[in-house]
């Protein structure tokens, strides 16, 4: 086997867990076979570089080999060899997650959790007398009657 579809090679290199995946990525420009746009028919041989995009990292392969069938990881991992800017990318894009704030502590607004809640009840409770109560003017208070 000299040639093979690139969705299918995707799929038995074990990058996109069915072939149909693969095809659907690669339908949106996410694959690159030498540097040009691939369709999923498009064929790929021993040599030629496969640059693909997963989330926010961009892997760049040489494929070593071809085959027809999905197999097991380490021998799916024999069938390309990624490059050393590739795994560069893959470390600072780590790294950058690593360093990242907690998406949850940007939020500064909406339902109280549970500590807030205690916050707030404590706060309640040694407020002054009438605090929490609800304040209205009465149609009395308006005439400037005594009560």
């Amino acid at each position: 086997m000299e040639r093979m579809r690139i969705d299918k090679w995707l799929w038995a290199a074990r990058f996109y867990k069915t072939r149909s995946l693969a095809a659907e990525e690669i339908g949106r420009h996410r694959v690159q076979v030498n540097g040009d746009v691939a369709k999923p028919a498009r064929e790929v041989k021993v040599g030629d570089t496969v640059a693909l995009r997963q989330g926010p990292v961009t892997r760049t392969v040489n494929v070593r080999g071809l085959s027809a069938q999905r197999g097991p990881a380490p021998v799916a991992q024999q069938l390309y060899e990624e490059t050393a800017e590739s795994l560069a990318a893959q470390a600072a894009a780590r790294e950058q997650r690593r360093l990242a704030r907690e998406p949850a502590l940007s939020i500064e607004q909406g339902r109280p959790t549970k500590r807030d809640r205690r916050q707030l009840d404590t706060a309640r409770r040694g407020a002054p007398a009438g605090w929490g109560e609800r304040w209205s003017a009465s149609i009395d208070d308006l005439r400037g009657e005594p009560d």
